[in-house]
């Protein structure tokens, strides 16, 4: 380690420094004794406000650069400037040109005509911006069913039936999972009713759901002619809906029934809400309905709406009853007025058919309605003779046909991505429609044959 050096010797002649005066004493003069020095003296104080100290600093006159930008900053800026000007006239534009008449085109899709369609230029402009959020609320398609069948497969009503609750029901437990059970009756109301009806399923659950229930309760395709899932309905408030007018069908010949209330609110007035099916094996529900439902058919109603109308909020299939029982009264006091204006004429029935009088009065007439429903009680007992002796050939297409589609379905998902862009391959009619029309075909011709 480096050590201090030692101090210069003094000279020799030097004079020495006087030795420092003594300490005085604090009994001497105690008001003449030195005072100690503050502590703030001894260690620099840290409480300052360095604002101050800028304060105090002198201004040179030159200019800072926390306020100067760079070119490239300024170019920056420009051209942001321009580009938002830019963006709010484009959306100036847009909404001017989303106010423009209406064209052929747009009419055509909406189903409007020239005069029914909104005149002012907001109500155009307001129509058109929402509609580009419809793909998020609206049905994937604007004509959820194709054109009616023609020929003899034409129904002139369309009978719109719900699953959930009403044609099934589902329960879940631990020990079996989730079960469905069919109603009673589904069976008969399906096959009868489609002699008079085209019979549509429109459920709010998703097709690989309903799909597997659909094809138990019509395996051969007989009876329901199209199937209609959630992506075709319409989103309201979160909740789906069945939008009628999106059906390509005429709504004065269409009759929905449903379980559910807030499911059929945009066409409340073409719709029957009917109790939910709990599971009970006794009910009766479905079928007591039938009557009232083929009789809109047979007597050839021109707009179902005030039907239904008429029976809301009441008991159908009783309330149907009462006034069928009124017509059968009334018909037999107008058959019974006729046979006795008969009888005084000379010409009695008895006499044309070699028969007494009180035969005659034992055999009650049928109406015009009850004729058509044994017609048509006749018509399906044959159709169901019909499917028991085909039933093996029934059961060898269908599984030909699940076989086909398996072969078809692409392995690999290239091979999947391949089918949806082309649009996938369209199937051929199948055998088992093919045998459904020639079975409907032979029923009709031995109808018109009795006829």
């Amino acid at each position: 380690m480096a050590s201090k050096p030692p101090p210069p010797p003094p000279p020799k002649n030097a004079a020495k420094p006087p030795p420092p005066p003594p300490p005085p004493s604090a009994s001497e003069n105690p008001a003449e004794a030195p005072k100690p020095l503050p502590s703030s003296q001894i260690v620099p104080s840290l409480d300052f406000d360095p604002s101050a100290e800028d304060v105090k600093r002198e201004r040179t006159g030159a200019k800072s650069s926390k306020d100067s930008l760079s070119s490239i900053e300024r170019r920056r800026r420009f051209m942001g400037r321009i580009a938002l000007a830019m963006l709010v006239a484009g959306a100036g534009l847009a909404t001017w040109e989303m106010g423009r008449p209406w064209d052929e085109e747009e009419l055509k899709a909406k189903k409007w005509t020239l005069e029914e369609a909104p005149k002012s230029r907001w109500e155009r402009t307001k129509i058109r911006f929402t509609g580009i959020f419809d793909t998020f609320t609206e049905p994937l398609w604007p004509e959820l069913l194709p054109p009616p069948l023609q020929g003899h497969l034409y129904r002139p009503y369309t009978l719109l039936v719900s699953v959930d609750d009403l044609l099934v029901t589902s329960t879940w437990d631990r020990q079996h999972g989730w079960r469905t059970a069919k109603r009673p009756g589904v069976d008969y109301f399906l096959g009868y009713l489609s002699q008079f009806y085209e019979i549509v399923i429109f459920t709010t659950q998703y097709h690989y759901t309903a799909t597997p229930i659909i094809d138990k309760l019509d395996p051969y395709q007989f009876y329901i002619m199209h199937r209609l899932f959630r992506d075709a309905c319409r989103s309201e408030k979160g909740q789906p809906v069945k939008d009628l007018k999106y059906l390509n069908r005429d709504l004065s010949k269409v009759i929905l029934l449903d379980t559910h209330p807030e499911h059929v609110t945009p066409n409340p007035e073409n719709a029957i809400i009917l109790p939910k099916w709990t599971g009970d094996p006794k009910d009766r529900g479905l079928i007591a309905m039938i009557p009232f439902l083929e009789s809109i058919a047979i007597f050839k109603t021109p707009d179902v709406r005030p039907v239904l109308k008429a029976y809301e909020g009441k008991n159908i299939p009783l309330e149907f009853a009462k006034v069928e029982a009124e017509m059968k009264q009334k018909h037999l006091e107008e058959w019974e007025h006729s046979r006795k204006g008969l009888s005084r004429g000379g010409l009695t029935l008895s006499s044309l058919f070699g028969g007494s009088e009180q035969q005659v009065a034992s055999s009650a007439p049928l109406t015009y309605l009850e004729q058509k429903r044994l017609e048509a009680q006749r018509h399906y007992a044959e159709e169901q003779e019909y499917l028991r002796q085909n039933k093996e050939n029934f059961d060898r297409m269908l599984k030909e046909e699940q076989e086909a589609m398996a072969r078809e379905m692409p392995s690999t998902i290239w091979g999947a991505a391949q089918a949806m862009l082309a649009g996938g391959p369209q199937p051929p009619q199948s055998q088992l429609q093919q045998a459904q029309q020639q079975q409907q075909a032979s029923g009709q011709a031995t109808q018109q044959q009795k006829q």
